[in-house]
């Protein structure tokens, strides 16, 4: 079978969805939002001043989607987004229309981080068969893609069924957000990225990137799918000059910092100290 660029080609060609232009390297931050550390309206005005280009909010605490509604609408540049959201736990009906509108309220700059989970009592929860999980995932993102690309969209799957469903509003950024796959690098998740993403966003210090990454492009190529309509994010990377380095070599478009879930003071005191990197590499 053959991809099409499809939603990785017109993300790369959009100034609205790009992440970054090739042989470049943006940072941007990802926090585990608290009701003790300092509030994202706040961190996300703060981080745009000093020039940070995203910002990604985990789940299993708050939703990363209610903790970006009040301020998405803001004007600037700085790209919000979910790192990760758990689709397997979630409707895909509402979840089509919960990204769409959040690439409205953001005007375009929504970044939509997924990934399979790994928390059995919490999938169990939410009925859902964790070592079924990643087909699940699977449908539900071909879903969501019907849904915003469809007037009239219906699916028939071995998990996801509904008949002729009209799902508004359709995302700003053509034809949907970017979608960002969290995984590890095993054949099995490359093969799904290759099908419904647009990135690959592993864990710094858990996968070899750059080995990874190279595993990636030679997969797509080998299935017909042009691997320069992919992207490569680095999520949690160390605020280290010398391996920012190393991963805009490898290929990184993007890398979110880990910021901890701190008070005001200290969390701005952290992204002081981050400062110079962002000068250093969102140029």
């Amino acid at each position: 079978m053959r991809f099409a660029a499809g939603a990785a080609a017109d993300w790369l060609n959009s100034p609205a969805g790009r992440v970054a232009t090739v042989g470049a390297m943006k940072l941007g931050l990802v926090i585990f939002p608290t009701d003790r550390g300092i509030q994202p309206v706040e961190l996300a005005r703060e981080a745009e001043a000093r020039g940070f280009d995203s910002l990604w909010f985990p789940e299993h605490s708050h939703i990363p989607s209610s903790r970006r509604t009040p301020w998405g609408g803001r004007e600037g540049g700085l790209k919000l987004a979910t790192g990760i959201t758990l689709v397997a736990q979630r409707d895909p009906l509402w979840l089509a229309k919960e990204v769409a509108t959040l690439d409205q309220l953001s005007g375009g700059r929504f970044l939509f981080g997924i990934g399979y989970g790994w928390n059995h009592e919490e999938m169990a929860g939410h009925g859902v068969d964790i070592k079924r999980r990643r087909k699940v995932v699977r449908e539900k993102i071909l879903a969501c893609k019907r849904l915003w690309t469809e007037e009239e969209a219906s699916f028939a799957g071995e998990y996801v069924n509904f008949e002729a469903s009209w799902a508004w509003p359709k995302p700003v950024q053509f034809p949907h957000p970017p979608i960002v796959v969290g995984a590890s690098a095993t054949e099995l998740h490359f093969r799904h990225i290759i099908e419904y993403g647009d990135a690959w966003m592993p864990i710094e210090g858990r996968f070899p990137v750059a080995e990874g990454w190279a595993a990636l492009t030679r997969q797509a190529t080998e299935s017909g799918r042009d691997p320069a309509s992919l992207q490569l994010g680095v999520f949690g990377a160390r605020p280290d000059s010398a391996r920012l380095a190393e991963l805009r070599d490898t290929g990184a478009s993007w890398v979110a910092l880990g910021l901890p879930p701190l008070d005001r003071d200290a969390a701005l005191a952290t992204l002081d100290r981050y400062a110079p990197l962002v000068e250093e590499f969102n140029r």
